[in-house]
């Protein structure tokens, strides 16, 4: 059932942007608003204010797959996402930004790179219907990562918490190091798809039929404009901010299944992916700045469900804080694997 005021709670996720526009406008230090909010309040929050127990199998929000308030929260990120680039470097260009303010700049759109323009577009890129597909997709571009599209559906969620999969973090392997191997595996792994599946359809890797050239066609389209409007500086603006949401979208990925490994079954294939193949995190404001991206064991266990009808899986590993300040641990690493690896079950590392 829905729970309308209770819900609007949800609301908080605009606060990303929302920051990333002020600082963009009133400049000075508070270019730096988003980053100082994102992994300074937020983890602090979390690391105090710790989460109250969830109910087994107890829907985020409402059990209800299809809502339009749901639906429109993700939607509306689409024009927030582009808007906010465009005043990015709109503002980089006209307004004589000092270095500070430019790095902090850089940093907070960055943030938002990663939380709207990747994360929403995982969200949507899940849903079953073609336009909103398409607005992951647009999501995606606006930061360089359409390849994205490719890999996690078709590649990721088949091979998660494997060898296979490029990014399921393993045991003892630091966040620096799994970065490159990560950020080129999944490149590999969208090529090595499309091919595949052209095999399949009896045509060749390299013709445009190709998903993956397609999207790199795509990308030029926008290195191109953002060039032509705003020079060799808007570009590498650009992608400062593309980068660092990369960068946090892969520390995302590092702390979700660190560790996790399924077991092979007799007939040497790995088994049916459980909720305890991810971790999780009920800390509240992390849930609902993701879109309960912090769920992700029933995520990965029944990939179809929206982000409002995520349940609570009590069997999954449950991280001592939420993400953002999970992010942070991951990016110091013996600081990490400190906390985390006596976490890991005995059984479950690789």
């Amino acid at each position: 059932m829905l729970k309308p005021f209770r819900n609007l709670r949800y609301l908080l996720a605009y606060t990303l942007p929302l920051t990333a526009f002020a600082g963009l406008w009133l400049r000075g230090p508070y270019t730096w608003l988003t980053l100082a909010y994102a992994f300074g309040l937020v983890p602090l929050v979390e690391l105090l204010w710790q989460p109250v127990p969830a109910a087994d199998l107890a829907p985020a929000a409402t059990d209800d797959r299809r809502h339009w308030f749901f639906d429109g929260l993700l939607y509306a990120n689409v024009p927030l996402q582009l808007g906010l680039l465009a005043a990015f470097l709109w503002r980089l260009n006209t307004g004589h930004f000092t270095a500070p303010e430019t790095a902090g700049a850089v940093l907070s759109v960055g943030v938002c790179c990663g939380a709207l323009g990747i994360n929403v577009a995982h969200e949507l890129g899940h849903r079953p219907r073609a336009w909103e597909q398409r607005l992951a997709q647009i999501l995606l571009w606006s930061v360089g990562y359409l390849h994205f599209f490719i890999e996690h559906n078709r590649g990721h969620h088949r091979h998660v918490a494997t060898p296979l999969d490029p990014v399921t973090a393993r045991m003892h392997e630091p966040f620096w190091r799994f970065l490159p191997r990560a950020a080129a595996g999944e490149l590999r792994s969208a090529w090595h798809l499309e091919a595949e599946r052209l095999r399949r359809a009896e045509q060749a890797a390299g013709s445009m039929s190709n998903q993956l050239l397609q999207f790199g066609a795509a990308q030029l389209v926008l290195l191109a404009l953002i060039g032509g409007f705003f020079g060799g500086a808007g570009l590498l603006a650009w992608a400062g901010a593309a980068g660092i949401g990369l960068v946090l979208f892969q520390l995302v990925n590092y702390v979700e299944h660190y560790g996790l490994l399924r077991q092979r079954t007799a007939s040497g294939t790995y088994e049916r992916v459980q909720p305890h193949h991810s971790w999780n995190s009920e800390h509240p404001l992390g849930r609902i700045l993701l879109y309960e991206l912090t769920r992700h064991s029933d995520h990965h266990y029944q990939a179809s469900r929206p982000y409002q009808t995520l349940r609570h899986q009590p069997v999954s590993p449950q991280m001592p804080t939420g993400y953002p300040g999970m992010m942070l641990l991951a990016a110091v690493p013996p600081l990490w694997f400190r906390v985390m690896n006596k976490r890991v079950p005995s059984n479950a590392g690789f």
